[in-house]
């Protein structure tokens, strides 16, 4: 199987680190709102991806994160009256149904984001700590000029 890789600009052949073993990561959902036509399009593409590398006999890990915590999801908790994991709850139920209606495989490993917020803050301290990140009117921001081949991937210029 031929893969195209972003960072060559080119057509490889997919070369596992691990022999027969392919791990996939997919950046899930912020259950704000319900699922829409973007999130369907990337959960079939993926799904069919996966169920593709398990057909050509690899063991596939398929991994995607539930981001359930931001302004957002803070917002309509706060115009509810209810907590704000209610409101990530009840949306992300909505995903999980739609998802299952579509026939798309459940991932092995969903994480969310409230469940890992102490290695966040953890690493957010390191960055600001090695001047990878600063703070400003009270939010952090990731310096892109400290990290000298931004931009390689997406193969944009950060000028």
């Amino acid at each position: 199987m031929e893969i195209f890789n972003n960072l060559g600009r080119v057509r490889q052949e997919l070369i596992p680190r691990d022999a027969g073993k392919v791990g996939i990561y997919v950046c899930g959902p912020t259950v704000q709102s319900g699922p829409h036509l973007g999130h369907g399009k990337y959960a079939v593409v993926f799904d069919v991806v996966r169920r593709y590398l398990e057909w050509l006999g690899f063991d596939v890990t398929y991994v995607t994160n539930v981001t359930d915590v931001d302004d957002k999801i803070i917002a309509i908790a706060n115009r509810e009256g209810v907590d704000i994991g209610d409101v990530a709850e009840r949306v992300n139920a909505e995903f999980d149904d739609v998802f299952g209606r579509l026939g798309i495989k459940p991932p092995d490993f969903a994480p969310h984001a409230t469940e890992h917020i102490p290695e966040m803050v953890e690493l957010i301290e390191q960055l600001i700590a090695r001047d990878h990140a600063y703070e400003s009117q009270g939010d952090v921001y990731f310096s892109v000029r400290s990290f000298p081949e931004y931009g390689k991937l997406s193969g944009r210029d950060i000028d």
